[in-house]
This record gives C-alpha cells, structure tokens and sequence, in this order.
C-alpha cells in the first residue's frame, strides 16, 4: 500500500478527530460526584438521623456556566430509594429526576448518572423528590452563570461578588410521623407553637364572639403554617457571619455591595427576609433577571428563589440579614460588615385572632369561600395583612374599621397602602426582557381550583387528588394558560416542573417569568406557558406534605416517544399515585378508673376504619365496641357513609331492658349486629352520627372530643338516643400523653391517663 491511499484512510479519522475536539471545546463538561449518605446530626442537643450529600447539609452548591453540559453521578449509599430533582431547569424529560414519572428511583447502594445541557442561567436549586427525604437534608443550590459577553450581562449586578443561600428547616420529629400527625388532625404542633386559639385566650384578648363564630363556621384554629420546628438554617447553620464564607469573607467588608442567590430550600416554610442594613433590591425571581426595584422586606415562598442586592453600610458594624418564617417564631441571620452586630428588627407575633375574625368574614357556611366582589391577585392583597402588628397597631380597632367588616377594598387591603413599609409582591415584578409568547398559536385554557380541608389534611385540586385523575394532554406548538383560583384557607406555591411560565401580572410584554407561583386563599392568578418539551412533567403544591397528600396534576405531551427510563409505564403510574393513597395509623387508650376506653384508626385520603372500644372492670359494666369502614365525601368532607359492626356484652338482671329515645327496646346485655350509617360534622365541629342496624334499631349520636378551652385543656361529650351519655376533660400533658377525667352514664366517673399515637 503506497503513501498516498494511507493519506487517504487517514483523512475521515482525522476530521472524526477535529469534531470530537471542537465539541468538547465548545462544550465543557462540568462532573460532579455526589455520595448519599446517612448521618447523624445535632442541632438541637439531641441526635438524629439525616441524610447528608459529600457529607454536608444542605448538599454542595452546584455551579455551572450556561452553555456548559452537567454530568452528576448520583452514589446512593442509603438502605432507601433516592432520586435528584433538578429545579427550575430546562432539560430532557428523563433527567427531571421524579420517581415512576420521569425515571425509576435509584436503587439503594447503586449508582445513577443525570447528564443534561446547561441552556439557561440563574439562581435555582436542586433536592430529592423521594418520599420526604427533602426535609432531613437532601436540598442544595443550583447555580448557573452567565457569560460575561452575554447580551443580557448587567453591570452592578450580574459582576458583583455572588453567594448561595439555601434557607430551610429542622425538626426532631421524623418527618413520616409528622405526616401522620397533620393527617390525624393533632394540635400538638399548635401547643408548641403557642398558636392554638383557645376559649380561654380568646375571652382574655376579647374575641369570643370571633371563637364561636370561627366554630360555627366549622373552621378549626387560625394559622399560617403547619409544623413546629426547632431550628431554621441558613446553609445549614442558625448563624452565619463572613468567616462562614472561607476565602471569600472580604467581600462582606464595610462600604461593600454584595448579591445573594436565596432559595427557599424548607419543606413546608415561607420566610420573611429584612436586613438591618437598609433596603433590599430585588434583581431576579425564580432564575429570571427583573427590573431591579427596592423594598423594606419580601416573603419568599417554599421553592422560590430571589436575587437580592445588599449595601453593607460603611460602618463599624455587622448588620443582620435575617431570614424569619411566616409565622414569626423562629429564624436564621446572616451577618455581613464587620464589628459590633446590628439587628434587624425582629417581626413581632402575629395576632391571631384578628385573622380568625378576617376568615370568619370570607368563609361561607358551606364551606366556600366568599370572594365579597373582591379581584385579587399576585400577592398584591396579603390576606394575612390584619395579623400584622408592625402594620394595623396593637390596638384593638372600633367597630366600624373597614377591616372588622370586611369591606375592604383592594387599596385597604394593600399593605403598601396601609404603612411606609414596602413589601415586595409580585405585580412589582416585571422582566427585563420581552417573555410574550407565539400570538398565533393555539390555547388550551385550563382552569383549577385548590382545594382542601385543614381538619383531616387532604389538599387537592378541583377536589380530587393525584391518584383520582388522569394524566393532562398537551401538545407540542400549543400555549397552556392556567387560570388558578384558591378556594382552600391555605396559601400554595404551585411549581410546574420543566417550564418557565409568564406570571400575568399586568407588566404586558414583560410579564415576569416564572416557575413557582404563591397564591394564597380567595386569589386568582393566570398563568401561560409555550408546550416546547416532550414528556411527562409534574405540577403540584410544593409544600411537601400538601404534595405527599394528592396536590398534583401531571402534564403529558402528545405522541411523545417512550422514556426508555420507564420500562414499565403502568407499573410505574400505579407507584406514583401511592404517595396520596398511603394509609396513615392513629390509635389512643385511656386507662382510668372506671375502665379502658380506646380507638384505632387507618385512613387516608378519603378513606377510614376505625375500630373503638370501651372494657368495664366489672361484669356489670362489661364491654363493648364498634367498628366502621367509610369514604368521605364532598369537596369539605364533612360527610362520612360507612359500614360497620357493633358487638356488646354487659351482664344485667333477668328480663332486664332499657328503651331508647324512639321506644324501641334495647337489650343491652348482648348485641351483635351490622349497621349502615353516616357522620356529618354539624357547626361548632360536632359529629352527628346517624346509623340503622340489621336488629332495626336506629341511633343518633352527637360528640366532639376536642373543645379548646384552654392551650391544652380539652372538653369533650356524647350523647345519643340510646340514653348514654358522656361528658369529661383532657389535658394534653405531652404530644403522646394526656390527664384526663370523665363521667360515662354506663361506666361512672373515672380519672386516668390516655396515651396516644
């Protein structure tokens, strides 16, 4: 073979050769390993178990350059499935990292590889989206930087020194157990918090009247968030300074200005961020450069991320950025300056019962809530805004206030309006650049509803949750508008997964873009997407326990080709919908004088068995117990129809009867029979129970077992057409015990105590 035909052979593979070059060039591969592992930590003087990533919480910050290509290896060394999610970013459906929807999940003690183009900038984060591993450290920041001959490069802004914040939560509690409790409708939470709203605080501040009218509405206690947590972290710490920050602490010198990248990183806490140093300026929400504007304070949703300016004052002093949750009773600093610390001021608690007598004035009988002819949107009205001491005084106000009756206006209700403080809200957000979408194409108008119900837990949209629907049909070229209304008492951050939406906030062309949306109770926002992906993408609550419990939609693109990540697409669709399905167990038993009273209960969303016992210690009392196995129904539930088994025993004299309220005769030595019945919670949250036994019989019953009289004192009755009655107290000593006394027509007086889980 001659010279000349090697030259030849040799040409293609060196031109193979030039390509791979320049594409490796042109695209810089950025590997990171991440080693999941459990941990012990201490935040609170005990230790407990978490999940940590390279060792740390929250996980490495992860930084990138737009442009770039992501390779993260994901090492799972737990004993539990794991999975990535990647929030906020464009990529290929499969690399979405959600459990039987986007990929299977990543087997314990294996290894799994997300590789995606990085083809967008900003400030995002990234977090498991298995089960609730989320809450026990599986969180981090997802950076992605400009280049600096990008078009859309800010100087003063996109050039200023640059740091990562991840805010979160910790709890001692495992976070399965507090699914449960909030499933199981305890007040525990609220007896930590000091927010439980009882009778006797109620007389004390002047709002009984609201307290009853509250519990004839058949609302439970007013509050604005629903876990109790020990400590709030700012990148994994209650308190950070310069020194946290390493080689980079100069920048946190005097006379400085500084960018911080905030996420919201907590399961299930909004935060409201001020700063001792002065103003802060907002530059970016969600990944999204906005026109920069300034406020006094923002509240930053669960998933939100915002870019924030900061002058650090040309002082001697160490001025506090503090990050404090919803509820305004706990939070996390970070110091930036150096010397002598200058605190924010701290928000000062809010009055609770102001907010009890507003959602009293909105809440329909029904259950719905009444709009009052009022258009709100875009956090522009903060329902919460008469909870607010720093804004309405601590005075209580005449009875002619607009806000007592709640015939406010949109400017009233405006908390810009009503003080010199400015909030941030988001029809101040507008984008620096047009986000107007196709005019020509096609719309799909959706409209949802967020639902829900406090009491047992259950959060839904149009009423119905996960594994009660289908899949939504979009298809590639076509805008998706969402009209989203709250009807829920709840405020929810609904996230879209792979999609940035324009927020119609009234900015026209620059609509700001987004991909979290906090719409609280009574508001209505519009939202508009351009379907360009393919694949199958989440939309849901990002409230972890609001998700967990059905809130969710799921959107699928037309004629999309198969994930070759889900092998098995039924299989994996059935797994998806068991997050909402999941039973949750409650159980309680008072052992007291006069005998052993007790209940067992599984349930989830909509369904329950529930199995209650009472023993007597004596012959005479004997024992007794019934069993039931309903669905609730209707948008409240308030309506339980169930099924269900009464057995009883008690020794009584020869030919002994009794006859109930209709005259019917009731033997009440032995009974065994099935009956058909229902529960409907009656105002002032009473449950009437109606049932039909296979006997003849009929019984009607009223009862409550949680009447608040004071944080932790607790009246309950029953009575029915059966002539027994009860009537007694419980006083909450600790989340799993209670004191209690009481009077039952069979059994007599007792005293004991009730442990419960």
């Amino acid at each position: 073979m001659n010279n000349k035909n090697i030259s030849k052979k040799l040409v293609p593979i060196i031109i193979a050769l030039l390509s791979i070059t320049n594409i490796s060039l042109a695209q810089k591969i950025v590997h990171y390993d991440l080693y999941v592992k459990d941990t012990t930590v201490n935040f609170t003087g005990t230790p407990k178990r978490a999940i940590a990533v390279n060792g740390q919480i929250p996980m490495p910050t992860l930084t990138f350059t737009e442009g770039d290509t992501a390779e993260i290896v994901v090492h799972n060394e737990l004993n539990e499935e794991t999975s990535l999610h990647w929030h906020g970013l464009f990529l290929p459906n499969k690399e979405d990292g959600v459990p039987y929807l986007t990929q299977m999940p990543i087997q314990p003690h294996t290894t799994h590889t997300y590789r995606f183009p990085i083809i967008q900038n900003g400030t995002h984060w990234y977090h498991s989206h298995s089960g609730l591993q989320e809450q026990i450290g599986m969180y981090g920041s997802f950076i992605m930087l400009k280049k600096t001959d990008d078009k859309t490069f800010r100087k003063g802004i996109d050039d200023l020194p640059t740091y990562p914040i991840v805010l979160s939560e910790w709890t001692d509690y495992k976070p399965e157990n507090i699914h449960r409790m909030l499933h199981n409708a305890t007040d525990w939470f609220a007896i930590k918090k000091g927010t439980t709203q009882s009778y006797a605080e109620a007389i004390k501040q002047g709002y009984f009247k609201t307290k009853l009218k509250n519990e004839w509405k058949r609302m439970t206690a007013m509050d604005v968030s629903d876990v109790y947590y020990d400590k709030i972290l700012l990148n994994g710490k209650n308190e950070n300074t310069a020194n946290d920050f390493n080689n980079i602490a100069h920048d946190f010198n005097r006379g400085n200005k500084v960018r911080l990248r905030i996420a919201n990183g907590g399961a299930s806490s909004y935060f409201w961020l001020t700063y001792a140093g002065g103003k802060i300026t907002v530059v970016a929400n969600d990944g999204n450069d906005v026109e920069p504007v300034e406020v006094d304070r923002l509240l930053i949703a669960v998933s939100e991320t915002y870019d924030v300016i900061v002058n650090i004052p040309n002082d001697n002093k160490a001025h506090e950025f503090l990050a404090t949750t919803e509820d305004r009773l706990y939070s996390a600093s970070l110091y930036l300056g150096n010397g002598r610390i200058q605190l924010a001021n701290p928000l000062p608690k809010l009055k609770y019962f102001e907010g009890m007598k507003m959602m009293n004035g909105m809440m329909k009988m029904n259950g719905n809530l009444d709009d009052m002819g009022m258009s709100m949107s875009l956090n522009q009205m903060d329902m919460n805004v008469v909870m607010y001491p720093e804004i309405t005084g601590n005075t209580k106000k005449k009875k002619d206030d607009k806000m007592q009756g709640m015939k406010m206006t949109e400017d009233d209700y405006n908390s810009n309006k009503l003080s010199n403080i400015t909030t941030l809200n988001y029809a101040m957000l507008k984008s620096t650049t047009n986000t107007s979408l196709a005019a020509n194409a096609p719309i799909k108008e959706l409209h949802f509803e967020l639902t829900g119900n406090m009491n047992r837990y259950v959060w839904s949209i149009n009423n119905k949750v996960v594994s009660e629907t289908d899949k939504i049909l979009i298809h590639k070229g076509e805008t998706v508008k969402m009209i989203i209304y709250n009807g829920s008492m709840m405020r929810h951050p609904m996230h879209l997964h792979g999609h940035d939406f324009r927020l119609l906030n009234g900015q026209g062309n620059n609509a700001p873009l987004k991909n979290i949306v906090d719409i609280m109770p009574m508001e209505t926002d519009t939202l508009e997407f351009a379907a360009n992906a393919e694949g199958d993408w989440f939309f849901h609550c990002h409230i972890l326990y609001h998700m967990m419990s059905g809130m969710g939609r799921v959107f699928t693109y037309q004629n999309q080709p198969p994930n070759p990540l889900i092998p098995n697409p039924k299989y994996a669709w059935r797994k998806l919908k068991a997050d909402d399905r999941r039973l949750h167990f409650m159980g309680s038993n008072d052992f007291a004088t006069n005998g052993n009273d007790g209940e067992a209960m599984l349930a989830n969303t909509r369904w329950k068995l529930q199995t209650e016992w009472r023993l007597g210690y004596h012959e005479m009392h004997g024992y007794e117990s019934e069993t039931h196995f309903g669905r609730y129904i209707g948008k409240m539930q308030w309506l339980f129809p169930y099924i269900g088994f009464d057995y009883r025993y008690r020794k009584m004299g020869i030919d002994e009867q009794e006859k109930n309220l209709f005259g019917q005769s009731n033997t009440k030595d032995i009974r065994s029979a099935v009956c058909l019945g229902v529960q409907y919670t009656l105002p002032m949250l009473i449950i009437s129970d109606t049932r039909l036994d296979t006997d003849g019989k009929i019984r009607i019953q009223l009862m409550r077992e949680d009447v608040p009289i004071s944080k932790r004192l607790r009246f309950m009755f029953m009575a029915n057409t059966d002539k027994e009655y009860m009537t007694g107290f419980r006083y909450i000593f600790a989340k799993n015990i209670s004191i209690t006394t009481h009077y039952d027509s069979d059994m007599g007086l007792g005293i004991g105590a009730t442990f419960n889980y």
